[in-house]
């Protein structure tokens, strides 16, 4: 009887335990949630869990020198970086996925648009090259534009998130530029409609 009652006790113990570590793990989360976002690495969606995952090329301020204005993005796709101008010869550097050889791009355009967990639907193009892909596909996680769009000009391309953290650093796209949805949040959050846009090979 009393070995049962020991073990009983040490059960509840573990049980308590596990509790009181599992408590301080969610109010870690929390904390930090409220102090700044989703830990990096995760990213809060609309469904309340989290998904995708840290760029394999951290965001960092580094040196720019550039006569652009601050808020600016310049896109290095031979570089696969893109840069917001702080302004003082700084800028914040993200990595990201360029276009395929064929698919690459240059000039200067403009931010016409930004959307939240966008909705994607192919073009006609993309279509033909790819009949297997869904005719449109509503905003979430699974969605190829990720958790945010940035819309370019009068073209078809965007700045967008990915779940595929995997892909930064490699030319995979068909012209759009991605970072992670850790990233491509941040850089929502920065930029407004009317962000000048040079987009260099």
């Amino acid at each position: 009887m009393r070995v049962r009652l020991l073990t009983g006790l040490f059960v509840a113990l573990a049980g308590l335990s596990t509790l009181a570590e599992s408590a301080s793990a969610n109010n870690l989360l929390f904390e930090e949630i409220l102090s700044g976002g989703a830990p990096r690495g995760r990213v809060q969606n609309s469904y309340g869990t989290y998904f995708g995952g840290s760029s394999p090329i951290a965001r960092t301020t580094v040196n720019f020198a550039s006569n652009e204005a601050p808020g600016t993005i310049v896109i290095n796709t031979a570089e696969r970086r893109l840069y917001y101008v702080l302004g003082n010869g700084q800028a914040l550097r993200y990595g990201i996925g360029v276009g395929r050889v064929g698919f690459t791009w240059g000039g200067v355009t403009r931010v016409v648009a930004k959307k939240e967990w966008p909705a994607w639907t192919p073009p006609p193009q993309m279509l033909r090259r790819r009949p297997d892909l869904p005719r449109h596909m509503k905003g979430g996680p699974e969605n190829p534009l990720g958790a945010r769009a940035m819309y370019l000009g009068s073209s078809l391309f965007r700045i967008h998130g990915s779940n595929e953290p995997e892909t930064i650093g490699s030319a995979v796209s068909s012209g759009c530029f991605r970072l992670t949805n850790d990233d491509v949040i941040d850089l929502y959050g920065r930029v407004r409609v009317g962000t000048k846009v040079v987009v260099l090979r």
